[in-house]
C-alpha cells in the first residue's frame, strides 16, 4: 500500500499517513508557466494499491485537475488499484437539474474521477445519498457523526441538550447524532430563493430553555447557519452550537460566523483551515485523520468499512 497526497489537503494526508506509520510517497505536483499541472511520481507504483488523498476545495478546478491527472499518472504507471480518497467532494452540491438547462455536475465530475484511472473512492458526508449512484466503480461514503459524537459527549452534558436539523434535507443526519447521543431533535423549516440565501420559517420542536446542537454536512457563506442561530435563541434556546462537516467559509463566512449567535462552531480538517479561521474566537476544528486512515487500512486489508458506524 502507498498514500500519494496531492496540494490541497497536505497536513490532513501527513496525519493519516503518521496514523498508518508509513511515508507519503515522492512525487511532484507543479505547474508549468501557464498554469498546466505536471505530476511526476519518483517512486515505483507497479502492482501497488495506491491511495492518493486530495480534498476538491478552493481552488476547487485546480484541485479538481490535480487529481484528475494524478490518477492517470498512477494508472500509466501500472498501479494495481487506485482509490482517490477525496475528503470534501467539491461539485456536490450541483447533484440534481435545480432549472432548466442547468448541468448535473456531480455526475460530470464523477465521470472524470472514473474516466481518468480511479478504481474506487472514498469521501466523507457527501451533500446528497443519490451521488454515489453516480459513479460506476466502488464508493465508500464515510461519515463525521462518530468524530462529533465523541466531541459532543465530552463537552455537552445533560437532559437539555437539543440536536437541530438546519433543514428538511439534513434530518437523516442529525437525527443519527441525536440517537448516538440520546437526544431529542427538532427541525427548522427554511425556505432558500437562490443559492447561498435562505429565510427561516418554522422551527419543528419546542426548542426553550434548550442548549441547541446544528449538525449539517457543508458551511459555505454561513447565512443560513446564522439565521437558524438567530431564530433558535429568538424561540428561546439558552445556547447555540454548530457542528459542520466541510468548513468551506468563503467570502464574509467567518466575519459572519463571528458575529453571530453561535457559542462555537466545530468544523473538521476535510478543509485546510484558513489563517481567518484558525483566528476565529468561536470556531474550532476536529480531525478525521485516525477515521480516513482506519478506512484506507481496511479497504487495502479488504476488511469491513461499515462496522466502523455500528
Amino acid at each position: 500500500m502507498k498514500i500519494l497526497a496531492c496540494n490541497s489537503n497536505r497536513p490532513l494526508a501527513e496525519a493519516i499517513a503518521e496514523y498508518l506509520t508509513m511515508s507519503i510517497t515522492k512525487a511532484v505536483i507543479r505547474r508549468f508557466s501557464d498554469n498546466e499541472v505536471f505530476v511526476e511520481i519518483h517512486e515505483n507504483v507497479r502492482g501497488e494499491d495506491v491511495f492518493v488523498i486530495q480534498s476538491t476545495c478552493y481552488p476547487a478546478n485546480d484541485n479538481l485537475m490535480e487529481l484528475l491527472v494524478t490518477l492517470d499518472a498512477l494508472r500509466r504507471g501500472s498501479a494495481r488499484r487506485v482509490t482517490a480518497v477525496i475528503p470534501y467532494f467539491g461539485y456536490a452540491r450541483q447533484d440534481r437539474k435545480s432549472s432548466p438547462r442547468s448541468p448535473i455536475s456531480a455526475k460530470l465530475v464523477a465521470n472524470l474521477i472514473t474516466t481518468a484511472g480511479a478504481d474506487r473512492v472514498v469521501t466523507l458526508d457527501l451533500h446528497s445519498g443519490q451521488i454515489q449512484g453516480f459513479f460506476d466503480i466502488p464508493l465508500d461514503n464515510l461519515y463525521a457523526a462518530p468524530v462529533f459524537t465523541n466531541d459532543i459527549r465530552a463537552r455537552y452534558q445533560g437532559d437539555d441538550v437539543m440536536v437541530v436539523s438546519p433543514d428538511v434535507g439534513g434530518v437523516v443526519r442529525a437525527r443519527a447524532i441525536a440517537s448516538r447521543i440520546d437526544a431529542d431533535l427538532a427541525i427548522i423549516d427554511k425556505r432558500r430563493e437562490k443559492a447561498g440565501v435562505s429565510e427561516v420559517m418554522n422551527i419543528i420542536g419546542d426548542v426553550r430553555g434548550r442548549r441547541c446542537i446544528m449538525v449539517d454536512d457543508i458551511v459555505d457563506s454561513a447565512g443560513t447557519l446564522c439565521n437558524a442561530a438567530e431564530a433558535l435563541m429568538k424561540a428561546g434556546a439558552v445556547s447555540v452550537a454548530a457542528f459542520v462537516t466541510h468548513g468551506v467559509l468563503s467570502g464574509g463566512a467567518v466575519a459572519r460566523v463571528t458575529a453571530s449567535p453561535l457559542e462555537e462552531l466545530v468544523i473538521t480538517d476535510s478543509i485546510p483551515a484558513t489563517e481567518a479561521v484558525k483566528m476565529a474566537r468561536n470556531i474550532r476544528q476536529v480531525t478525521i485523520a485516525p477515521l480516513m486512515a482506519e478506512s484506507i487500512s481496511r479497504i487495502s486489508e479488504e476488511r469491513s468499512v461499515s462496522s466502523l458506524f455500528d
